[in-house]
């Protein structure tokens, strides 16, 4: 059994973002090892010039970590530190097809294989392109991990069923990322229980999670829960004793 599979085992697992090497790849490792003392599951991002599925927040942090020289090689290189830190943590990669096409894709899956990842998040590669990264990312035991939105159809929804790793990405608003104060619970509850009706798969929910609350008003439904923000604004603040903070009242869920 893998790590991402051993996660949902016992318990609904909180998921948390940051971007690799923001602002520095020292500062960013000293972060992620709190992060990892809370998170079941970790999303390292992957610092891209132009990542539009993302909010000022995570924006803002992605140019931080490429003003301090990050690439592909460094993020791998952080990941294979906190895989030896954290042997059991799951750890998955995140970031836009750009940068693992021009690294390459098979050199890419390799490397991150060998550096400790368990998977891949790709925003922006659909269901409809991504069976061969995807069948590449499993011939080596990773899990490549596809989005659904609300407006994702039932037939597309069977596409994305067939090509993803261990869950289904579930995007709780058309939009960028970012943390919200108010979501639509009854909405997003409704449409998560369709996905997992549609498709049979676990289904995370991310983009807006932010509190506790939240995570209390769709702990029903979901299977997992994702929260980048509000974590990235503390990263940003240079803030640990408040980043601490939210991760304890997140993990009390």
């Amino acid at each position: 059994m893998g790590r991402i599979e051993k996660a949902f085992e016992e318990k609904k697992p909180l998921i948390i973002y940051a971007t690799a090497c923001d602002p520095d790849f020292n500062t960013s490792l000293e972060f992620f090892r709190i992060i990892l003392k809370y998170a079941d599951i970790v999303e390292v991002g992957m610092p891209f010039s132009d990542p539009l599925a993302d909010g000022p927040t995570i924006q803002k942090a992605h140019e931080r970590a490429l003003k301090s020289g990050a690439n592909t090689r460094k993020v791998l290189e952080l990941v294979s530190v906190l895989r030896k830190e954290f042997p059991d943590k799951g750890i998955l990669l995140m970031g836009y097809y750009n940068p693992i096409f021009v690294y390459g894709e098979e050199k890419f899956v390799e490397d991150a294989f060998h550096a400790g990842s368990d998977g891949f998040i790709v925003p922006d590669l659909p269901p409809e392109e991504g069976k061969s990264f995807s069948d590449l990312a499993k011939s080596k035991g990773l899990s490549p991990i596809f989005l659904a939105a609300p407006t994702s159809t039932d037939e597309r929804l069977k596409l994305i069923a067939e090509v993803t790793g261990d869950f289904i990405y579930y995007v709780s608003l058309t939009g960028t990322t970012g943390a919200r104060e108010e979501l639509d619970f009854d909405a997003i509850n409704e449409d998560i229980r369709r996905v997992k009706t549609v498709t049979g798969r676990k289904v995370v929910v991310g983009f807006g999670i932010s509190k506790k609350r939240h995570i209390i008003n769709l702990y029903e439904a979901a299977d997992g829960f994702v929260v980048g923000s509000a974590v990235v604004k503390n990263i940003e603040a240079m803030d640990k004793f408040g980043l601490e903070e939210l991760l304890k009242e997140l993990k009390m869920v």
